[in-house]
């Protein structure tokens, strides 16, 4: 199964509408962001680390990053689809792109 992002944008908005506190959220995704960095010392051997399946952490990490960053544009109405193309664009212009997001998604 495929989501996009409006689906999971709809599904964490109903998930924190009554009971999502964008200071609460905003603390988790700090925490979350800690976890990943302490995956990719271990990864990286700056931090110990025994026989750990770094990678399964890692994407599990990543995801309550997403997780928690989406809940917070969602509770705050903020459409992430426009505002990652629209940045994206932004970003190409800037560094000098061979293309944008969106010229990559027309031409697959």
């Amino acid at each position: 199964m495929k989501i996009s992002i409006a689906d999971y944008e709809d599904y964490l908005f109903d998930h924190y509408k009554s009971h999502g506190i964008d200071t609460s959220l905003f603390m988790k995704l700090v925490e979350e962001v800690g976890e990943v960095a302490e995956v990719l010392n271990k990864r990286d051997g700056r931090k110990a680390s025994v026989n750990e399946d770094l990678k399964s952490q890692l994407a599990n990490e990543l995801v309550d990053v997403i997780h928690y960053a989406f809940a917070i544009a969602s509770l705050n109405q903020i459409n992430l689809n426009d505002v990652i193309l629209e940045k994206d664009k932004k970003a190409s212009i800037k560094y000098h792109h061979e293309r944008n997001l969106e010229q990559f998604m027309s031409e697959r």
